[in-house]
């Protein structure tokens, strides 16, 4: 995918959901993996032309994992002029050895949005952009049917009121094979997960089921996708054509 053919996709997100005003400092949480990196250069070019001007920082949140070296990040955000901050903390060892959490990902992810979130209050910033996709999003729907017996997602736009700070996802019509290819394309500097249940998750066993129902039934995820815009879950609507 070239850099023109994901900000089609991410201005239509930005545009049918509203998620981005004018004046907004928008944090971008950047792990390190294909598809943050992926969103924090989408948004980085889109601040040249988008109508509603904003400002942008990217902030990594260090669990505490040996041997993570952040210098090509760090480079690249040096070569675009985008502010960039690392929240170091203890998050690995509180989740690993202290607690030894079988299901880790849950009270990791929890522990990693409030990091987040408290450094880009203090940032001064209003909104906080996450990079899931397409694939999370009907993702995450099925976990919720399989693990919850619920039909639920995230959605594109989320207001969190104890911290006064929104949640936007500009890359929910980009296809997670997309950002691979556009990753690869343009070289970024995707670092390898440390953690060790990476692979070994409910959502990466319902990753590979869906990858098998959609080899057997060409075009099901997207037809996933569709009944969620088509859903009456809150945030959700269908988009218009215009």
């Amino acid at each position: 995918m070239k850099l023109q053919q994901l900000l089609s996709h991410v201005r239509k997100a930005i545009d049918d959901y509203h998620m981005i005003q004018e004046g907004d400092k928008i944090a971008i949480g950047i792990s390190g993996g294909k598809d943050s990196l992926t969103l924090l250069e989408a948004m980085h070019s889109l601040k040249y032309f988008y109508p509603n001007k904003f400002d942008i920082v990217a902030i990594t949140v260090d669990l505490g994992f040996e041997n993570i070296n952040l210098d090509k990040i760090k480079d690249l955000c040096a070569s675009k002029e985008i502010p960039y901050e690392i929240v170091h903390t203890d998050i690995s060892k509180i989740i690993f050895e202290d607690r030894k959490e079988t299901n880790p990902c849950s009270l990791c992810a929890k522990m990693r949005k409030g990091a987040l979130n408290t450094l880009a209050k203090e940032l001064g910033c209003n909104k906080i952009a996450y990079a899931h996709h397409k694939d999370d999003i009907v993702e995450t729907m099925m976990m919720s049917l399989i693990y919850e017996g619920r039909f639920h997602t995230f959605s594109p736009v989320t207001y969190l009121d104890r911290m006064e700070l929104t949640v936007i996802r500009p890359l929910m019509y980009v296809n997670e094979a997309d950002v691979i290819g556009f990753a690869n394309k343009y070289e970024l500097p995707v670092l390898k997960s440390p953690c060790p249940a990476d692979g070994y998750t409910k959502r990466q066993y319902v990753k590979d089921m869906l990858r098998q129902l959609n080899l057997e039934n060409p075009g099901v995820k997207n037809r996933m996708f569709t009944a969620i815009q088509d859903s009456n879950l809150q945030g959700w609507s269908k988009p218009s054509e215009n």
